[in-house]
């Protein structure tokens, strides 16, 4: 069975945020084929997509590598984040459907009910998904990549603190959902405007790690993309 590409594309990726792979480590045909148990192809395919999402760089001589984004690369994409995500949400409170909403208020009771309860773990994945979502409703596939993209690299280059008050933090995420539900528009952009200063002063750059020298096969067929 042919892997497609952008399951591999997406294996790898999750490999370079994880800290599998170091910044600025080689990344050959062979070594990624044999990993995760595809023919070089498919690689080949994922590495042109992974070198322009800037994941990925090419060098003379040394062929592709992890980039090694500067801190300047890092802080522009807090910065970009914040002009995007409040554009996501008021296009969201113009486009939304029913079933976005559902799918809002749901998390948002899961993450008050967690947030509650302390479950900090829970969070930092419910509050993904909400900002997914929440990015999907804008009914803009191009600016929903973006977000998705900026997500990917911000968790790269980034550690982020649990919020000091997590109910606080999603009654804030419930007041997003009900202007957008309104379609308010000024309403959802500023309220996310001030959600997202208030989530950026929470990360934290991270410090490159080593490389892990043991790398077992990776069965991409069960990647999630």
């Amino acid at each position: 069975m042919r892997i497609p590409a952008h399951s591999v594309c997406t294996a790898i990726r999750d490999d370079i945020v994880s800290g599998v792979f170091e910044r600025g480590s080689r990344l050959t045909e062979e070594q990624l084929a044999r990993r995760y148990g595809v023919s070089r192809v498919p690689v080949r395919e994922a590495l042109r997509t992974l070198e322009s999402e800037g994941f990925v760089t090419t060098r003379r001589h040394a062929g592709a590598c992890v980039a090694e984004p500067t801190e300047q690369e890092a802080a522009d994409l807090l910065e970009i984040r914040m002009l995007l995500e409040p554009l996501g949400a008021a296009r969201a409170a113009q486009r939304r459907t029913e079933a976005h909403l559902k799918v809002l208020r749901g998390l948002v009771r899961l993450g008050q009910e967690r947030a509650r309860r302390g479950q900090g773990e829970d969070l930092r994945s419910l509050g993904g998904w909400f900002h997914e979502t929440l990015a999907q409703a804008s009914g803009s596939p191009g600016l929903t990549a973006l977000l998705t993209q900026l997500r990917h690299k911000i968790a790269w280059m980034y550690a982020v603190e649990q919020p000091a008050k997590p109910v606080e933090s999603w009654a804030e995420h419930g007041a997003i959902v009900d202007a957008v539900a309104r379609g308010d528009v000024e309403r959802a952009r500023a309220l996310t405007t001030l959600h997202a200063e208030r989530a950026t002063a929470a990360h934290r750059l991270r410090r490159p790690e080593r490389v892990r020298t043991s790398q077992p096969a990776v069965n991409t067929a069960s990647v999630r993309n």
